[in-house]
Order: C-alpha cells, then structure tokens, then sequence
C-alpha cells in the first residue's frame, strides 16, 4: 500500500485528508508523469460521483492538469467503470475519477485509469508520490499556447448506457429472448452515480421497475441506502412482491441483490451464480473463479462440489485483477459485491453484473432464492476497528494482538479460520472470523476486537 494511494486511490475526508493543495498535486504529478509516456499533449478525462465535494476537487485537479499541459475533458457525474470503458473508447491517455465509492459523503477520493482502462499500476502510483512527497521531480509550468484546455463532455453516460444495453441485448439474443419483461425489479441507486444511468438503462429492458435513492443532493450519497445498508430495499421488495432488489453503491462499481423473500445476496453468491451458470454453458474461461481470502468457506466448499476451481488473492480488487490477467480467468471479485468480468470490463461493474444476474434469472425462470440458495453460507462474524493513522502502522509488528489472533486459531481449529487485516480504504483494522459455532467465533471477534482497540486507538 503506497504513501497516498490505498488499495482503491487516495481517499480520506474532502477538504481536510483530500485537500484541494493534494488535488491540484496529484493532477500536476499525474500529467508528468503520463508526458514522459506520450508524445504528444496527454488527454485525460475526469468523472466524479454526486458527493458535494466532487465538483471541488474535480476543478483542482483540471486546473493541475492542465498547468502541465494536459487537455482535460469532463464527463461529470458518472459511475467509476463508465470513466474505465470511456477513456478506452475516447482514446485518452488516462481519466481520473473522484469518489469515495461506499463511504458517507464527507469522504472523497481519487482514482486513476490508463489509457487501457486498468487502474494505474503500483510503479506509476509510486512515481507520482514520489513527486508530490518527495519532491523527486519538479511538475514544469506551462504558458502561453502550452497550458491545457477544458471542455465538458455531452454524450459521455449516454455512451456508457448504449454499451451496457447492447451487452445485455447480446446475452439475451442468444436465448431468442428480447428483454427483461415478467421480471418485477426495485433498483437502489445509493443516491449516488447510479442515478445518473440506472433508471434509463433498466427501463430500456424491463418494463416493471422501481427506483430508489435515485435523487442525490450532494450530502445524501450511501445514506442508509445503497450496497451498504440495505434494509429498506429489502422492505420494498417482499412489501411489493419483488423478485429482485437490485443495489450499488456510491460510485456503482459494487453490486449486491436481494432475494424475493428479502434475503440478501452477497458477493461470494453472486460469483457461485456467475461461476456455475457460465459453466453449464461451456464459457467459464479455465473452469476458474477469482475471490479473496475474505470470501465465505461456504463458496469454497461450493467451489469444490461443481467442479470450479477457486484462485484466492489478497483482499482488493486490484489483486483479483491481476490474477485474472495473469492467468487468462474471466470472472472473480469480492463479497462486498465488487464483480469484474473481465471480457467486457477493465474494472468492477455494478450495473453489468446486476444485468447478468436479471439475464441468468430470465433464462433460467428460477427465483433468485433458489440460484443463491446453491450455495451454502458458513457463519461468519466481521468487526470493524476504528484505529489511528499511527495504529494502522503498528499493527502488524503488535505482539499482543498476534497472540490473540493465535489463541482463537488455535481455538477453531480446523472448524474455522481467522482474518485479521487493515483495510485499505479507511481506519480501520478488520475482524473476520468463519466457523461452524457461531457463538464461539462471535466470543474471539470480540476477544481480539478489545486486544485491538486497547493497542490502536
């Protein structure tokens, strides 16, 4: 994990953490840094999501951009994988999106994508740090003709919208199926980027369509709503006889559905949906999914019983990522409801993924209970540590914590497992604990919740 840039960007609390001075920064070292890999004046494309600091931070980066030389067009609200398909559609050099994705609308945060529409690797990551922290490089300051220009983006969620549909269109044309109609559907767009493409993407398919949190203010992005709390989509769709609620989250890279019965279906059922069905169908590239080591033992078991083989990465989608470039795999993600199918996207997408469950149910004609239910859920206990700056760098040398996480494995033994990490995106160290007792894993997440808290805080 860099100096700046976590698992998933630079993100931290707008206007103090992600300062407009840190913006401009990481505009000035980005445009570069993308110079020194282009001949001619970069192009770079900047998207945000609906939280009131994004138009902020959007001007100060553009306004660093383009004081290196770099052209910047804007493509205004918009999800995170519609910036990663449109700058390879637009051919720019690279694109920048600023969200905080799931987090309360205080936070924001700052991504970047190559040209090719992959997050920008961990050496360029690096380099940029280094120029902002170390000064390692002087950014040159452009005038004259040389300073870059702005221009703002028309078409760029319209784009965005023709590209999902015609996916969509595909798969289903395939079944000599036209659309999603008999489906009754409650989509939450978290009042966020969603609610930009959503509604007309899903009313172009389906005829019997709900919309929720689709109407941001700017303060009200994933407040009790979206992927994160999903308990009055839940309400909504057994109160109106749903089969399926549909959820995003901020920036609608993640994606997590609901049942007819008001069950929720996570990441790691959504991929053994996704991993079975591609399967039965001859187009799971390697009979292999990609998840991390946070995924429920249930989807490992799950795994072993189809046939399917599991690859396990570091937690973060940029690991899922890599693996399934490296080795030629074409669907993995991660229980948060981050979903990458890589034949059709760089990056996770929400609004894809919930597009290919509807497609599965539509073929299919089973409820969406009853494909989540192929897969069985071992308890599971996650805690949540706030903790220090400091305490995050402290934690893995901690004896004491490390003799507690020891203990409940010992504890468990082969009826569990342990997960003890920092999360890449917030304060926060987290608890994971999987088992068949689940009042004996609740009893040692707390155990070793308090030794954290006693340490870190």
């Amino acid at each position: 994990m860099g100096r700046l840039f976590g698992t998933d960007g630079a993100r931290g609390v707008a206007n103090t953490e992600i300062s407009c001075e840190l913006a401009m920064q990481i505009g000035r070292a980005a445009a570069m840094v993308l110079t020194e890999h282009t001949q001619e004046r970069p192009k770079v494309l900047i998207g945000m999501d609906t939280r009131a600091s994004s138009q902020m931070l959007e001007s100060a980066i553009a306004a660093g951009l383009c004081s290196v030389g770099a052209d910047v067009n804007l493509l205004g609200e918009i999800p995170t994988p519609a910036v990663a398909y449109l700058v390879k559609m637009y051919k720019y050099d690279a694109a920048i999106m600023i969200s905080a994705s799931h987090n309360p609308c205080e936070y924001n945060g700052i991504k970047i994508f190559q040209g090719n529409g992959y997050k920008l690797p961990d050496a360029l990551e690096e380099e940029i740090e280094s120029i902002i922290l170390d000064k390692s490089q002087i950014p040159p300051v452009k005038i004259g003709g040389d300073v870059g220009r702005i221009k703002r983006s028309r078409t760029a969620a319209a784009d965005y919208i023709k590209y999902l549909y015609s996916i969509a269109k595909e798969d289903l044309a395939e079944y000599e199926i036209h659309d999603f109609s008999g489906l009754k559907i409650a989509v939450d767009c978290s009042n966020g980027s969603a609610s930009v493409t959503a509604p007309e993407l899903f009313m172009k398919l389906c005829d019997d369509c709900f919309f929720m949190a689709s109407h941001p203010n700017g303060t009200n992005i994933n407040n009790n709503c979206g992927s994160t709390h999903l308990e009055v989509l839940q309400d909504f769709v057994v109160r109106n006889q749903c089969d399926a609620g549909l959820a995003f989250d901020g920036d609608a890279d993640r994606f997590l559905a609901v049942d007819e019965n008001g069950q929720v279906v996570d990441g790691d059922k959504l991929i053994a949906i996704f991993a079975k069905y591609l399967k039965e169908k001859n187009k799971l590239k390697n009979d292999t999914a990609v998840v991390t080591v946070m995924s429920n033992m249930g989807f490992f078991k799950f795994c072993e019983e189809n046939g399917i083989h599991c690859e396990k990465t570091k937690v973060g989608d940029r690991y899922v990522l890599e693996n399934m470039l490296a080795n030629g795999h074409s669907i993995g993600g991660e229980q948060s409801g981050h979903l990458i199918f890589l034949d059709h996207a760089t990056t996770g997408d929400g609004q894809l993924s919930a597009l290919k469950l509807l497609c599965i149910m539509k073929e299919t004609g089973k409820k969406l209970s009853e494909l989540a239910g192929q897969m069985q859920v071992f308890p599971q206990v996650l805690i949540n540590v706030r903790v220090s700056d400091f305490g995050k760098v402290k934690f893995p040398r901690d004896k004491e914590i490390k003799t507690a996480i020891e203990a409940a494995e010992r504890e468990l033994g082969e009826d569990g497992r342990v997960l003890v990490r920092v999360s890449g995106t917030e304060p926060l160290v987290r608890v994971m604990l999987e088992g068949k007792d689940e009042e004996k894993i609740n009893t040692l997440a707390q155990d070793i919740a308090e030794v954290i808290r006693e340490r870190l805080i």
